[in-house]
């Protein structure tokens, strides 16, 4: 089964983030681990971000800005910690939205139908920074003067004002309420177009969640709220145009650009900055596989269709839509949009006649593989065979992995049922499914639509003649093999423990839709 390669540049990143993973794991399970979720915490710090704002927006004027953060600051009940909190948790939205990125990226999870989500993110981690860097300037201390000034400086290239803006913060004349209602007024309103951008992010997909599970959320709500109370954030001196502060402590997570681009002309500062974002909006072209190794989007053959829409329900990127049929059978039949399509494959386990999937990747492709690897392998019934995909720790080109044979497949939700009956049909002792953990499952709901086909009669179901005793799914990511080889050798034990099985011969799998045997003179036509 075709599995995309991963380039000689992401090699570094993939195993640096699957150690993390793997330790990450190890001390918040898989179900709460931030690296799998870190899009989400994103979402979560706007949502404290926008709560913990209008409780300081009550007490900001716009006339004396200063003045005003130093009586939120001076309510040591509450405003402390709150202005404390969403200052931690602005910080921790820039840390989580850069590890999503280079998740992403790292994961090839970028090109294609997935372009629109790189891009659209990059424009969204942007909009974040600008609303950032309102906010410091809010607080007119030395730090959001120095902001200020480095941007006007900046923006000054551009002829926008008559005069140049960065004359406004020499200390010819005082800083008028005006820029600080601009500040607050796009303070306000960026975090609107920050919700439209956010719904462009996830327009392609289906059943979208965007919230960390509530443990992982109030984990990290009480978390930032301790360290606010405990170690709350300190003013800075108050601007003064007319002084040039010798030491300012900067934000790193928002003022890590100050020191190198005062350091240049301006005009070096936008070549730079341009480049670096062409650089980045190009990753999704950049990444693509050649057209050599390139997956192909999944198709549905209308001679297998039932009309189920099991296909479409389960598409995780709704690519899939039911129309009417060219012919006179009275239901619809399924049709794939190539541009929606990332080729995941889980569309092939949910037909149970097995007529979508991506090419030679469908359920009638499976079969004569798994036919072929019983023949290969031979195994008895004391051997476990793995069905594992292909990003596991069970992955990546092994042919074996503690002693038990594998068989390799895309994605644990492309695997359909009927190669699993199979396996235990011709003999086998056990199989073990490895499937990467449900919250980092690079198609998003491939395990979910996995063990609801296999335990829970989801179709396309495992049939109830499978003793699921010798059935096992495991969650193993790359870097688990500890925990795998653990997994395997339990379940060898068990399986040993069961009666003896007769291997079965020529066995046939019910497809549901057969096609006639047609002659040759009747494909080629007249």
């Amino acid at each position: 089964m075709t599995v995309t390669p991963v380039r000689a540049s992401q090699r570094g990143g993939r195993a640096l983030l699957a150690r993390f993973d793997a330790l990450f794991n190890r001390l918040y399970t898989w179900r709460f681990n931030p690296l799998y979720h870190s899009g989400a915490l994103v979402v979560g710090c706007f949502a404290v971000l926008v709560a913990t704002g209008l409780y300081l927006i009550f007490f900001y004027r716009i006339g004396a800005p200063y003045d005003s953060m130093e009586r939120i600051a001076g309510q040591a009940y509450t405003g402390r910690w709150i202005r404390t909190l969403h200052r931690y948790a602005s910080d921790l939205a820039v840390v989580a939205a850069v590890v999503h990125a280079f998740r992403m990226g790292i994961q090839n999870r970028t090109w294609g139908p997935r372009a629109l989500a790189w891009i659209s993110g990059l424009v969204l981690f942007g909009v974040f920074l600008v609303c950032g860097w309102t906010g410091y300037v809010m607080v007119w201390d030395a730090h959001g003067q120095l902001i200020a000034s480095e941007g006007a400086r900046l923006l000054d290239v551009f002829p926008i004002f008559s005069e140049p803006m960065a004359r406004t913060f020499v200390g010819e004349r005082d800083m008028p309420s005006a820029f600080f209602f601009l500040n607050l007024f796009a303070h306000i309103a960026i975090p609107v177009g920050i919700l439209l951008i956010l719904w462009i992010h996830v327009s392609r997909l289906a059943r979208t969640n965007v919230w960390p599970p509530r443990p992982l959320l109030w984990g990290m709500i009480g978390t930032l709220t301790l360290l606010s109370v405990l170690w709350p954030a300190t003013l800075g001196p108050e601007a003064d145009p007319l002084r040039i502060p010798s030491e300012v402590a900067i934000d790193l997570f928002y003022g890590f650009w100050l020191p190198w681009s005062r350091s240049v002309s301006p005009g070096v500062a936008w070549i730079t900055i341009l480049a670096v974002g062409a650089a980045l909006l190009a990753v999704p072209w950049l990444t693509r596989p050649s057209a050599a190794s390139e997956t192909v989007p999944s198709f549905v053959d209308p001679r297998f269709c039932t009309g189920c829409e099991q296909c479409y329900h389960d598409c995780p990127y709704e690519a899939i839509s039911m129309v009417p049929r060219d012919d006179d059978r009275p239901y619809a039949v399924g049709l794939v949009d190539p541009s929606k399509c990332v080729s995941c494959g889980i569309c092939a386990g949910s037909c149970a006649p097995m007529g979508v999937g991506p090419r030679g990747r469908t359920g009638r492709d499976q079969l004569p593989e798994v036919q072929a690897f019983i023949t290969e392998h031979e195994p008895t019934r004391d051997d476990v065979v793995l069905v594992a995909c292909a990003r596991t720790a069970a992955g990546w080109g092994l042919d074996r992995f503690a002693e038990a044979p594998i068989l390799t497949v895309t994605c644990a939700g492309s695997l359909h049922s009927s190669v699993v009956e199979y396996l235990v049909r011709a003999g086998a002792g056990g199989v073990m499914v490895v499937a990467c953990p449900p919250r980092d499952c690079w198609n998003r709901e491939g395990v979910t639509w996995l063990e609801a086909r296999l335990y829970e009669g989801r179709e396309a179901e495992l049939k109830d003649r499978v003793d699921r005793t010798r059935l096992r799914v495991v969650y193993a990511a790359e870097r688990e093999h500890a925990r795998l080889t653990a997994a395997v050798e339990t379940f060898r034990s068990q399986v040993r423990a069961l009666d003896r099985v007769l291997a079965e011969r020529g066995i046939r799998i019910d497809t549901t839709c057969e096609l006639p045997a047609v002659s040759v003179a009747e494909t080629d036509g007249p």
